[in-house]
């Protein structure tokens, strides 16, 4: 799956800075650890995040992002001051087909992040929370998940603490493209290596064709969190990613099927049959998540 977050009005809310990104790791692997979410990569830009995600149902996906955002929400508000809700709305999760080539294409997608804005010259140069250099090799991902609660009941009891007493160190592993599994680690590195200097020529080639120099990251960390672009690039999201029709086709008859079948179901419950079978892998509304 690949997953989708943007802060509300596209405002600057995830900024990158020292505290914040401890707290994005921290957040991402405590989430990992309880719900068991393989995390394969991830970029935070500064209006809004993406996560490439294997998962087992959409339970343990909603469970997940029910979790991290959560807390990043909550996190992301006292850092900046921000009173509002900080994310417009719910994620946006889209299914990757089981294609290599549509694997590869997302995992490029996501870690082309920050330079195919023209914000930085190379993705590993982005100041914040992004895998690329975890992905090869150059960056151990430790963060820490803080104990507001505890910290809470502290300053009631009018203790002097440090920043981090309540704090636990998170250390976060990213799982390999289900394509990629069969793959040694040496491997799998070269690989993303090829791919960054991919991203980093087409950056390359924008910047010489409009004559524009990226940002820096210096200008980066000095922006308003409150912040907001004069125009947000916005466009329909796809059903699916898939490298071929087929695949696109397959998913979405499939899904067409699933969704007759809970419609199907949902009618015989209002006439309050009790044997009814929801299809697999669906919320309804007043019974629990059927798994399978």
């Amino acid at each position: 799956m690949e997953v989708t977050c943007r802060c509300i009005h596209s405002r600057l809310l995830l900024r990158p800075g020292h505290s914040l990104n401890e707290i994005i790791i921290g957040a991402l692997a405590r989430a990992k650890r309880l719900y068991g979410v393989r995390i394969i990569c991830y970029s935070f830009v500064s209006s809004h995040f993406h996560l490439l995600l294997e998962v087992d149902d959409a339970q343990q996906l909603a469970r997940f992002m029910c979790h991290f955002n959560s807390k990043l929400a909550k996190e992301v508000g006292r850092l900046t001051g921000w009173r509002e809700k900080i994310f417009g709305r719910r994620y946006q999760a889209i299914l990757v087909s089981p294609e290599e080539a549509a694997q590869i294409e997302r995992m490029a997608y996501v870690l082309s992040h920050g330079a195919k804005e023209g914000l930085v010259d190379s993705p590993k140069e982005w100041p914040g929370v992004h895998a690329v250099r975890a992905l090869l090799g150059e960056e151990e991902l430790r963060g820490y998940w803080f104990d507001r609660t505890k910290e809470y009941a502290a300053r009631h009891r009018r203790e002097k603490f440090e920043p981090r007493k309540y704090a636990t160190e998170e250390t976060l592993t990213l799982d390999p493209l289900p394509c990629w599994k069969h793959l040694p680690p040496e491997e799998r590195r070269r690989r993303v290596a090829s791919m960054v200097a991919e991203i980093e020529a087409q950056a390359a080639r924008q910047r010489e064709s409009t004559g524009i120099p990226s940002l820096g990251a210096e200008a980066i960390l000095r922006q308003d969190p409150h912040s907001r672009p004069h125009h947000s690039k916005r466009s329909p999201a796809p059903f699916c990613h898939a490298a071929s029709k087929s695949w696109r086709v397959l998913l979405r008859t499939a899904y067409g099927e699933f969704v007759a079948a809970y419609r199907r179901a949902a009618e015989r419950l209002k006439k309050h049959e009790r044997d009814v079978r929801f299809p697999q892998g669906c919320f309804p509304p007043p019974l629990p998540f059927v798994g399978g």
